[in-house]
């Protein structure tokens, strides 16, 4: 008589998320288990692309603590001409390499490194969307926001996800506007711009 699976061998089936747009709708990216690792759930994804309208033809994005890959390889699926993913940790590089490959994704690109001293080697004014989710116990939001200002095109946005709400002066430091904000259970979305 064949056993029932206990319910610690269930929770080894790893998670999982799914490109909700584009060329790729519906595909599924593996979720690894790591510490810190916490990607952007499908309903916040869905209405930030409602936010950034569903077409992001010709677009120039940078998803700098890539950890699955769901923002950037979203903007890719939905017409981003150029998607550099950047992250740090060995084994999610792997990953994400492989999933480039296996979606034919010739508009991604895949760099491992610190976002913090990737997104300010970036060229001036290159890049329409930067998106910043990092790790919420690292502390990192100042630093990445102030690495990613100057890439910024001038109608350049950013796609901060915190723990926290940002208020207009936290964000006019750095020369940054409030465009939109939700929060979802504990993470606060903000999609911002340059202050006029």
């Amino acid at each position: 008589m064949p056993r029932k699976p206990t319910p610690a061998a269930a929770r080894t089936v790893p998670n999982q998320v799914r490109i909700i747009g584009g060329q790729w709708k519906r595909t599924r990216l593996v979720v690894a288990d790591l510490p810190g690792l916490r990607p952007t759930p499908d309903r916040v994804r869905e209405t930030l692309f409602n936010w950034l309208g569903q077409d992001l033809t010709g677009w120039r994005c940078v998803d700098a603590f890539a950890g699955t890959g769901a923002l950037g390889l979203e903007a890719a699926s939905r017409g981003a001409a150029d998607v550099l993913l950047v992250e740090d940790e060995g084994s999610l590089v792997e990953q994400l390499r492989a999933v480039v490959a296996r979606l034919g994704a010739a508009n991604v690109r895949v760099q491992r490194g610190n976002a913090i001293k990737v997104l300010p080697a970036l060229r001036p004014g290159s890049v329409d969307l930067v998106f910043l989710d990092p790790p919420f116990d690292a502390q990192l939001f100042d630093k990445a926001l102030a690495a990613a200002v100057p890439a910024l095109a001038p109608e350049g946005q950013v796609y901060l996800e915190a723990p926290a709400a940002w208020d207009q002066a936290a964000l006019a430091a750095h020369g940054l506007a409030l465009v939109r904000h939700l929060k979802a259970g504990a993470v606060h979305s903000h999609l911002l711009r340059r202050a006029a």
